[in-house]
């Protein structure tokens, strides 16, 4: 099977240290080619894979501010298009704008949607719906406008995250800095329960960012330490009490989620989108309602196996069911052209 992966160029695919949706698609491309699956890999040029690589973008528009994004998206995703019929399939995981090409090809293209920024975004869906396959990454993150042919929860390289049996006692908020995150409701949790807390990710809204996170870093209660790479996300995640997730919005999956669980460190969040799917409630960690649900949870925190949580990703969210789903995807996609022709 000749399959084409394309890839955001936001950042390098495996994004060196924020980037979801490229690591998504590293995870994926590498685990194909190490089961045999000729994969070709559309992404930055400065990407890393142990597939083909068709690159045309230089690095990611985020890390060369440079570069104009909409010029690189559309030379990125039509290099893709032109190629297209040298593919037995075409897996999109860069949201919408591909699915206008899709008239152009014969190849069944296959797009995981990584969440909806937007309600504005669904026309471009709807008008695809029926003529390109959609994957969704959590059941709480289906539209009902649209048809889904499988929903396939990420998997992580778990061997890339340390069980942590004995942590700190600190907590930890690793995520974008945005009102969509809760960084503004950690820090609250935080300080009702006299604990340190540590923030670290990208900075995504700066005037969010100076008012109602700056003024409280201290860096003894409060460290802001930026984003961070694999080696230093594997030991924030596992030395923490607990992630704090207090998510002001529905989120579609939430990846730092069970990577803090893989490490052995439960999770308090808020009960919105998937994170029902995620945490298994006083079991992996708690989902709450509140900042005051979370602060009294925090208090109770001691009672989660810290083992259990670890087991739960190594049955649910490894790459290899991941990439076991996908694989099932490809093929009743292929069968199902066979049957047309």
């Amino acid at each position: 099977m000749h399959i084409a992966m394309l890839s955001p160029i936001a950042w390098r695919t495996p994004p060196r240290h924020y980037g979801p949706w490229e690591s998504v698609a590293s995870h994926l491309t590498e685990g194909l080619v190490a089961r045999g699956h000729d994969v070709t890999l559309f992404a930055t040029a400065d990407s890393q894979t142990s597939g083909r690589l068709h690159a045309v973008c230089p690095r990611g528009y985020e890390e060369d501010r440079s570069l104009i994004p909409k010029v690189w998206e559309c030379l990125h995703i039509s290099e893709l298009f032109e190629h297209a019929d040298a593919y037995d399939i075409i897996h999109n995981h860069f949201d919408f704008l591909p699915l206008t090409y899709t008239g152009l090809t014969t190849t069944p293209v296959v797009t995981t949607i990584h969440g909806f920024s937007s309600p504005g975004i669904l026309p471009v869906y709807k008008k695809y719906n029926g003529k390109a396959f959609y994957v969704s990454i959590s059941d709480a993150d289906r539209s009902p406008y649209l048809d889904y042919i499988k929903t396939i929860h990420h998997g992580i390289d778990i061997e890339q995250f340390d069980f942590q049996p004995a942590p700190d006692d600190y907590l930890l908020f690793f995520g974008r800095i945005h009102q969509d995150k809760g960084t503004r409701e950690a820090l609250n949790i935080a300080r009702a329960c006299s604990k340190k807390l540590i923030l670290a990710g990208i900075i995504q809204d700066q005037a969010y960012y100076d008012q109602y996170v700056a003024p409280y870093i201290d860096n003894d209660k409060v460290v802001y330490i930026g984003s961070v790479g694999p080696a230093e996300r594997n030991r924030l995640l596992g030395n923490a009490c607990t992630l704090l997730h207090p998510i002001q919005f529905d989120e579609p999956f939430g990846l730092s989620v069970i990577e803090s669980m893989a490490c052995g460190t439960p999770v308090i969040a808020f009960d919105r989108g998937s994170m029902p799917e995620l945490i298994e409630n006083g079991k992996s960690g708690f989902l709450v309602n509140n900042v005051e649900e979370a602060i009294e949870n925090v208090a109770r925190i001691k009672e989660i196996d810290r083992a259990y949580c670890r087991r739960r990703v190594e049955r649910h969210f490894i790459i290899d069911r991941m990439i076991d789903a996908y694989v099932n995807v490809y093929e009743t996609i292929l069968e199902q052209a066979l049957e047309t022709v």
